[in-house]
């Protein structure tokens, strides 16, 4: 059976998250929802992952099967593009092997956590509106210890269904963005634990607030204890910014 990914993005705010679950607008219920109206027949899809209600996805994938190969992509996704409403951009339909999965083929993830200085009459609802002051040499070195990590437990929200909480970082930093004084923490592992980024975020802004210090941020990784870290951040602020795969190529502003 022809099986294809879906690239695409969202907004997150609008959902309760990515997965479709009982009485509440998920981004895979409005997606499926909208597959199976142009084709016609029941079509489940299965995503790279997971994001939690609130936030954002500027690329994810998603894969589903179809009984016949798709003719005029560009018409398909115009008409899914409708009907899925504003809050998600369905951007590419890629053909890829049957046995092509989204969830454990990806190879690595990259999120974002956007963080602006001040208050902000417009980016107020995509981005965390951090305190003045912030020490973001001494989080940049706390986030160094994160590449040596490997149990992340103290990140994990409890009681999920993950099998394990080993996860293998390769790049966590905040860099400065935009001309007023922004920062964005990047952040890339071959996958994700939920709630995962946000408590690491919020660990690292007790880093910056210097209520944690650097060797405290270390104890709270060897904890292996969620209620050592900090607290979780705000949703909004956070995107997964990437998905990579060895079979599909970069496109649309890499």
């Amino acid at each position: 059976m022809p099986r294809y990914f879906l690239q695409l993005a969202y907004r997150g705010a609008p959902f309760h998250g990515w997965q479709r679950q009982p009485n509440a607008s998920s981004v895979q219920q409005t997606i499926e929802e909208a597959l199976s109206m142009v084709l016609r027949r029941d079509t489940p899809i299965v995503g790279a992952g997971r994001t939690d209600t609130g936030v954002n996805a500027r690329r994810m994938y998603a894969h589903f099967d179809t009984e016949l190969p798709l003719e005029r992509q560009d018409a398909l996704l115009r008409s899914l593009n409708t009907l899925v409403g504003r809050d998600i951009a369905l951007e590419r339909i890629i053909p890829v092997s049957d046995d092509a999965h989204a969830r454990f083929d990806a190879t690595s993830r990259t999120y974002h956590y956007y963080a602006l200085p001040g208050k902000s009459a417009f980016f107020y609802p995509l981005a965390w509106q951090a305190p003045a002051g912030l020490d973001y040499e001494a989080m940049n070195m706390a986030a160094e210890q994160l590449l040596t990590t490997s149990d992340f437990t103290s990140f994990a929200k409890l009681h999920t269904d993950a099998r394990t909480n080993i996860c293998r970082v390769s790049h966590a930093q905040w860099h400065p963005v935009g001309p007023s004084g922004g920062m964005v923490f990047v952040i890339t592992a071959d996958r994700f634990l939920r709630n995962m980024v946000r408590a690491v975020v919020g660990t690292l802004v007790d880093v910056g607030r210097h209520k944690l210090t650097i060797e405290g941020f270390r104890r709270v990784i060897e904890a292996k204890d969620r209620c050592s870290a900090g607290t979780s951040m705000p949703p909004q602020a956070l995107y997964l910014w990437d998905v990579t795969y060895p079979y599909i190529e970069p496109c649309c502003g890499q």
